[in-house]
This record gives structure tokens, sequence and C-alpha cells, in this order.
């Protein structure tokens, strides 16, 4: 009995992280291709950078990647490729809520801006509450937090018709 009892508490515990990785994974979709899953290892390889934003009137530090490299991960080509009718693509940002923003994708080309667009997974050096996270959109120059997206889940190039 007490053999059965370990064994449901493993396969429990197993079970729950299989669910805890799944929630750190993020899925980019790419016009006429299939979906990437990155899981939260491909995403903080990338090169990391810090962001200081004011979020309620209290100066705080968000840490995470360029939006634009994770994209690029995914296969999404920014640079010299992102003329005529691509500069009508845009990324569709969705939550777990079902909230969902867009965002340019020239917003997100260092050829086009040097605004800086962070799928952030730190804030003031801890990882995001699960109000916010795992990831969170930040873009510290804009003057409304209304595409501050939480709890970011997939990410989807779509063209405006």
């Amino acid at each position: 009995m007490r053999n059965r009892r370990v064994c449901f508490v493993i396969f429990f515990l197993v079970m729950l992280l299989a669910v805890l990785a799944q929630c750190q994974q993020l899925t980019v979709q790419i016009e006429g291709g299939k979906p990437t899953v990155l899981a939260r290892a491909d995403i903080e390889a990338l090169p990391h950078i810090k962001v200081t934003a004011s979020v309620s009137g209290t100066s705080t530090t968000f840490e995470g990647v360029a939006l634009e490299a994770v994209l690029e991960k995914a296969g999404v080509e920014f640079g010299q490729t992102l003329k005529g009718k691509r500069l009508a693509s845009c990324l569709l940002v969705e939550a777990a809520d079902g909230y969902r923003v867009v965002i340019a994708l020239p917003e997100l080309d260092p050829a086009f801006t040097d605004k800086q667009v962070v799928l952030a997974f730190l804030k003031d050096g801890k990882p995001l509450d699960d109000k916010e996270g795992p990831y969170r959109i930040v873009i510290p120059d804009e003057k409304r937090m209304a595409r501050w997206v939480r709890q970011v889940t997939a990410l989807k190039i779509v063209d405006v018709q």
C-alpha cells in the first residue's frame, strides 16, 4: 500500500513538472508555415537585454530578450528583406487569457527604429509571477502600457489585407 502511494506521488510530480514545462513554451507561427515551439531554454539562450521602465510610478527593471531575436529564431527575416508587401505584415501577440495586440513588423526591426520591444522573463531580477509570466511584452518608450501583454503564449505573423 505504501509503495502505491509513493508511486502515485512520483507520477503526480512528474505530470506536474511536464505541465509546468509546457507552460514555459512559446509558440511562434509564421504565416504559411508550421508553428515553431520554443522552450524556455531556447529563449534564455538568446542575448539578454535589460530595460528600466516606470510601472505604476515605480522604476522597474525587466530582463529578457529582444522580441526580434525570438522571431528570427523561429525563421522571421528582418533587415533588407523587410520591404514591399512585407511592410503590411504584423505580429499578433496572444496571451493566456485571450488578450491580443498587434505590433507592426517594422517596429521590431533595428533598420527602421531604435525602439526596444522585449520579451521579458525577469522583473527586478526575479522570475515573473503567475499573473505576469512566464513571459511578458515590455515596450519601455510607450506612454500607455496597453501593448505590454502579460502571460504571452503565442506570436503569430499575419498579413494585413
